[in-house]
């Protein structure tokens, strides 16, 4: 009679972790980490479903190439074939192999264009975001909330504090609010950067003179990190991207934290202040 619970308990016991672990893998990457990060928006979702078809297919191709080479090797060795055939053509062989390479593409390319389109842009954004690329650092703009500027600069070794990710944390971290339509602005003062947040599946390059747009809505709370992607001169590894999911009634608290703090637009990488919490 105790087997049932002890195997209920076992069941249940790879979802649990299962969850712990999408939990903890969603915020930064982790060592020996497989596969992409978890998914904390839609879009990030599918492109988890449309890398997890692909792996299908490439898998499913490499093994039919490689019976094909293993049957080939077997069948026509010379020592089976001390006479060999002088076929050169073969129409059904040849309208086959044309065929399902362009079946598979289409199969690819339905969902890739979906995804393109649904990655794009917001229909109806709630709110707007604007990311400006610096060597090399990034600021800040809520054009929303009372034009709300500020820098972005990563926490050097020598002040990282307990819990602080290094390589990856910024004095000031960019909130936003959770369940809601976040339009992303991208754009550079001196060279091309890239903005990348993996759990998001977001990465726009950030040019000089032009204005790129993308979008997300995360639907956990937590704290997120990318990094510039684009290679952007000797310090291109240490502009990283730090941001705060929040619920929104916490949002609208920070917002009003930070019309005080962040008053008067930055001028400069110099200026540090206090991340409002």
């Amino acid at each position: 009679m105790r087997i049932a619970p002890i195997f209920a308990g076992l069941t249940a016991l790879p979802a649990t972790l299962g969850a712990t672990m999408t939990a903890a893998l969603a915020d930064q990457p982790r060592d020996w980490q497989i596969g992409l990060q978890a998914a904390v928006t839609p879009t990030m979702e599918r492109i988890n479903s449309f890398h997890n078809m692909l792996l299908y297919i490439i898998v499913a191709i490499s093994l039919f190439v490689l019976a094909l080479m293993v049957y080939a090797m077997v069948r026509f060795r010379k020592s089976a074939n001390p006479t060999p055939s002088k076929t050169t053509h073969n129409t059904l062989v040849e309208v086959l192999w044309t065929v399902i390479p362009i079946v598979i593409l289409v199969t690819i390319a339905v969902p890739s264009f979906r995804l393109l389109f649904f990655a794009d842009r917001a229909a109806n954004p709630e709110m707007t975001i604007k990311a400006i690329g610096h060597q090399w650092y990034w600021s800040y703009e809520y054009p929303d909330h009372g034009d709300i500027t500020f820098d972005a600069i990563m926490v050097p070794d020598s002040d990282i504090k307990a819990g602080q990710v290094r390589l990856l944390t910024t004095d000031n971290a960019v909130v936003v609010p959770i369940d809601t339509d976040v339009r992303l602005l991208t754009t550079s003062v001196d060279v091309i950067h890239s903005f990348a947040m993996p759990a998001f599946g977001v990465k726009l390059d950030a040019n000089p003179g032009k204005v790129n747009e993308t979008w997300f809505r995360v639907t956990k709370a937590g704290t997120y990190y990318g990094q510039c992607s684009e290679l952007c001169g000797v310090n291109h590894g240490f502009m990283p991207i730090m941001i705060r999911a929040v619920p929104k009634a916490e949002f609208t608290r920070w917002v009003a934290e930070a019309k005080t703090a962040f008053g008067t637009p930055a001028k400069s990488a110099d200026r540090q202040v206090a991340t409002a919490n």
